[in-house]
């Protein structure tokens, strides 16, 4: 019976250290590497100056099947941008926090379409992050649900 309460004792510690992690106030809770929801890419997340971007660290397919070499960013719309590789790429820079979890006022390039968007985040849960990105206001827009990457 002691052995249990032990446990039941540690397993709420355990959920209260976490909840109370997860509670506080803390812009660099999104640093790190983050999944995309299709599974295809990770972006690393840092901090850079007083803002927070990402590049793509890791691509399921790096390598252009036809050439067998780096992906190219071939949809920029600037052609000086064209013979950049997609692995390493900032695809995601500008944003501030504003307030628990969340993260505004950042860009987010797409190179499958050489498109820009405004885009926020959200931090739902340690591991969860939504990414929405819009054109004009944040209602008319797309949401991305990544998941970090833990080794």
């Amino acid at each position: 019976m002691k052995t249990i309460k032990h446990l039941l004792g540690f397993i709420l510690f355990f959920i209260n250290s976490t909840v109370a992690l997860f509670a506080q106030d803390n812009a660099n809770t999104i640093v790190g590497n983050w999944k995309t929801g299709s599974g295809n890419a990770i972006i690393q997340i840092y901090k850079n100056g007083e803002k927070f971007q990402g590049k793509i660290i890791w691509l399921q397919e790096p390598n252009d099947p036809e050439t067998g070499k780096p992906k190219l960013d071939k949809e920029h719309p600037d052609p000086a941008n064209r013979s950049r590789a997609i692995l390493g790429l900032v695809n995601i820079w500008g944003f501030q926090y504003k307030n628990k979890n969340s993260w505004k006022d950042g860009h987010i390039y797409d190179p499958q379409n050489g498109k820009t968007y405004s885009c926020n985040m959200k931090l739902t849960n340690p591991n969860t992050l939504e990414v929405r990105g819009f054109i004009g206001v944040s209602l008319i827009g797309r949401t991305d649900v990544w998941t970090r990457e833990i080794r």
